[in-house]
C-alpha cells in the first residue's frame, strides 16, 4: 500500500495552485471591504484545478483524434470551443500568439549570439572587462 493510499489522497491531491498567489489575485479582484475566507480560496483553487483538468483532457482527446503526440496551443483553443467557452478563445489566442512571438524573439537572440563565432569564455572575459571599466569610471566620478 502506497503512502497516498494510506492517507486517502490521490495523485491529483498533489496538483494545486500556489495558495499565496491565488490569495493575492483574490485580494486584487475583491473590493477593499470584502474579505475572502481561506475555505473559499481553497474551493476556488479546487475549481481552477478541475477546470484545468477539463481543458487538458479535452485537448488531449482532440490531439489524439489528429494522431498527434503533443498537445499544442491549437488543441487548447479547439477544446475551449468544444466545451462551450467560446468567449475566452479570442483572448487566449491573443496570449498564445504573444507567447509564440516572444519565443521567436528569444530564439533569434540565441541564434544571433551563436552567429558571432565568439566563445562563451571570450564573451565572459569581455563582460568582465566592461565591468572593470565601468567600476573605474564610477570610482573616478566619486573622487
Amino acid at each position: 500500500m502506497s503512502d497516498n493510499e494510506r492517507s486517502g489522497s490521490t495523485v491529483d491531491d498533489d496538483l494545486s495552485l500556489p495558495k499565496a498567489t491565488v490569495q493575492k489575485l483574490i485580494n486584487e479582484m475583491m473590493p477593499d471591504d470584502v474579505v475572502c475566507a481561506k475555505d473559499t480560496r481553497d474551493l476556488l483553487i479546487d475549481c481552477c484545478v478541475e477546470f484545468i483538468h477539463l481543458i487538458a483532457s479535452e485537448s488531449n482527446e482532440i490531439c489524439e483524434k489528429e494522431t498527434k503526440k503533443t498537445i499544442a496551443g491549437e488543441h487548447v483553443l479547439a477544446s475551449l470551443k468544444a466545451l462551450g467557452y467560446e468567449d475566452y478563445v479570442e483572448e487566449v489566442d491573443d496570449v498564445f500568439k504573444e507567447h509564440k512571438k516572444q519565443q521567436k524573439d528569444r530564439d533569434k537572440k540565441s541564434t544571433r549570439l551563436e552567429k558571432t563565432g565568439i566563445s562563451e569564455e571570450e564573451l565572459l572575459r569581455q563582460q568582465e572587462l566592461l565591468f572593470a571599466q565601468s567600476r573605474q569610471k564610477f570610482e573616478a566620478q566619486n573622487q
